[in-house]
C-alpha cells in the first residue's frame, strides 16, 4: 500500500503491507523503531517493533538506506504521530552498507549535488522534485482545459529564436579534422544545425492553424554563466495564441500562473509547509498573496520616471531607452506591493519578432515582475505585418531566405497574435524558496557540468 494512501484512508486497527526505504532506524535491546518512506508522499511512518517478532536480531541489523517490506496493525502513536505500524513481519528486499552517504543527518546541497542520483531520498528534495511534478501537470491541466493544443517544438533547429548567437551546434563532422571554416553542406543534415533555444517560432505555426498552442519541453542555451539562476539546460512554457494582442497576452499570463501557484499549493500542501518551515519564511503567505493580488500594468517608461523620481542611490542608474536592473525589479514589485507586468519596451532591446508600436521607437513586449523573484515571464504580440517583420529583420542584418516559412506565415491568413515563455525552473525557485537553479533540476548542466 502506497503511504499517500494509507494516510488519506487507514484506521486504527487496520492491518497493512509497505513497501519503501529506511530512513533512520533506532534500536533498542528489546524493541526499535523504523523511520520509513516510500517516496509517494512528504510524510513518513513510524514504524515500531519488539522481541516477539521472529527475526529480531536480522531486523535489528538493518542499516538506513534499507529497501524494506513491512507488515503489521496501525494503532495510535505513543509520539507526535497520528498513528505508527506496529510490526508483525518486516523482510530486508535491498540491503545497504554503513558508508551509505545519505545519513540522518544535515547534508549541505552542495554535496548533495556531488551525489545527485541519491539526492532526491532527503527530504528537501523529495519536497522539490514531488512539487515540480506536481506544477507541471498544473500547466497542462491549465492549457488542456482551456482548448490549447500541446505542441512538441522541435529540439533541433536552423533558426535562432532569440538572435543571441549562443546555441549548442549539432553536428556529425569529425571536428579533429575540419580545418578553418566547417562545411555544412557535408553535414548529417546539409546545413548548420543547433540545439533549440526556444520553440516559440514553431509555435506560430501551430497557433494560425489550432489558435491556441503551448510548448513545455527542454531548452538550451550555450551562455558561459555561472548564476545561481541560469542553466545551459532548462525547461520552457510557451503558449502562442491566435487573435491576441498584449491585453490579451497579460490576462492569459496573469491566470495561468496564479491557476499554477494555486494548484501547487493545493496539492503539495505538505511540501510548501515543509519549505515554508525549513526553506524560506513566509513562502506560503508569499504565494497565497501572489494568487489574491491584482497585478499593476504599466508602461516601460513609467516605470524608469518612478525610479528616477525614487530616493535611491542605485548601483546602476535607470535610463529611457535601456533595460532595468535587478535592483530595480525589487524596488517596483515593492512600490506597487505585488506582481508588475512591465509593457511597450524599447524595441533596440527586444527580438525582432515583437509587434512594433505606432510611436516607432517601442514595440508591444511584456515582462512579469513577482515580488521576491523579478522577471518571472516573458512575452509579446508578434509583428503580423510582413513588411514590417522584413525590413526589421534587414534592419538588424538577418537573414530572410532562410525565414520564407516565418514570414509567410503573414502573408497565408495571418491575423493578431502573441504569447509568451515562461522558464520553469524560474517558477519552481519561486514556488519552494530553493534558490539555486541546480537544486531544482533532477541533474543541472551548467558550465564545466555535465554529470550523469
Amino acid at each position: 500500500m502506497d503511504l499517500k494512501d494509507l494516510f488519506k484512508t487507514t484506521k486504527i486497527g487496520d492491518t497493512v503491507t509497505v513497501n519503501g526505504w529506511i530512513r533512520n532506524h533506532r534500536k533498542q535491546k528489546e524493541f526499535g523503531f523504523i523511520d520509513f518512506s516510500d517516496g509517494t508522499t512528504q510524510a513518513h511512518l513510524q514504524i515500531v517493533y519488539d522481541n516477539t517478532i521472529s527475526n529480531f536480531e536480522s531486523i535489528q541489523k538493518m542499516l538506513v538506506g534499507c529497501a524494506i517490506e513491512a507488515t503489521g496493525t496501525i494503532v495510535e502513536s505513543q509520539g507526535n504521530q497520528a498513528f505508527e505500524l506496529k510490526a508483525t513481519e518486516v523482510k530486508l528486499l535491498g540491503d545497504c552498507p554503513a558508508d551509505y552517504p545519505i545519513q540522518p543527518k544535515k547534508h549541505t546541497r552542495e554535496f548533495l549535488r556531488e551525489v545527485a542520483y541519491l539526492r532526491p531520498r532527503t527530504n528537501l528534495f523529495q519536497a522539490v522534485f514531488r512539487v515540480r511534478s506536481v506544477a507541471a501537470y498544473a500547466i497542462h491541466k491549465y492549457f488542456q482545459d482551456r482548448n490549447y493544443v500541446y505542441f512538441h517544438a522541435p529540439l533541433i533547429t536552423a533558426s535562432d529564436c532569440e538572435g543571441a548567437g549562443e546555441m549548442f551546434q549539432v553536428t556529425t563532422l569529425d571536428l579533429e579534422r575540419v580545418n578553418g571554416k566547417p562545411d555544412y553542406s557535408k553535414d548529417f543534415f546539409g546545413k548548420q544545425a543547433n540545439l533549440t533555444v526556444s520553440g516559440q517560432l514553431e509555435a506560430e505555426t501551430f497557433a494560425l492553424a489550432y489558435k491556441k498552442t503551448y510548448t513545455f519541453g527542454p531548452t538550451f542555451r550555450a551562455e558561459n554563466s555561472n548564476t545561481k539562476t541560469h542553466a545551459n539546460e532548462f525547461w520552457m512554457i510557451e503558449p502562442e495564441m491566435a487573435f491576441t494582442d498584449l491585453e490579451g497576452d497579460m490576462d492569459v499570463m496573469e491566470d495561468m500562473l496564479k491557476f499554477v501557484v494555486n494548484y501547487v499549493l493545493e496539492n503539495a500542501s505538505l511540501e510548501i509547509d515543509f519549505f515554508d518551515q525549513f526553506v524560506e519564511k513566509g513562502l506560503k503567505e508569499k504565494l497565497v498573496k501572489l494568487v489574491n493580488s491584482p497585478f499593476t500594468r504599466i508602461d516601460h517608461k513609467e516605470v524608469i520616471k518612478i525610479l528616477k523620481e525614487a530616493d535611491v542611490k542605485w548601483e546602476f542608474e535607470p535610463e529611457y531607452g535601456e533595460d532595468i536592473a535587478k535592483e530595480h525589479e525589487k524596488y517596483i514589485t515593492e512600490y506597487f506591493n505585488g506582481p508588475v507586468f512591465i509593457k511597450n519596451w524599447p524595441k533596440d532591446i527586444k527580438a525582432f519578432y515583437m509587434k512594433q508600436n505606432e510611436d516607432g521607437t517601442t514595440v508591444a513586449a511584456v515582462d512579469l515582475e513577482v515580488p521576491g523573484a523579478g522577471e518571472l515571464m516573458g512575452g509579446s504580440q508578434r509583428e503580423e505585418n510582413y513588411e514590417k517583420l522584413v525590413a526589421r529583420m534587414e534592419e538588424l542584418g538577418m537573414e530572410t531566405d532562410s525565414m520564407e516559412w516565418y514570414l509567410n506565415l503573414r502573408k497565408f491568413g495571418g491575423c493578431v497574435h502573441s504569447g509568451f515563455g515562461m522558464g520553469f525552473e524560474r517558477l519552481l525557485i519561486y514556488l519552494t524558496g530553493v534558490e539555486n537553479i541546480r537544486d531544482v533540476i533532477p541533474y543541472p548542466r551548467t558550465p564545466g557540468n555535465c554529470e550523469y
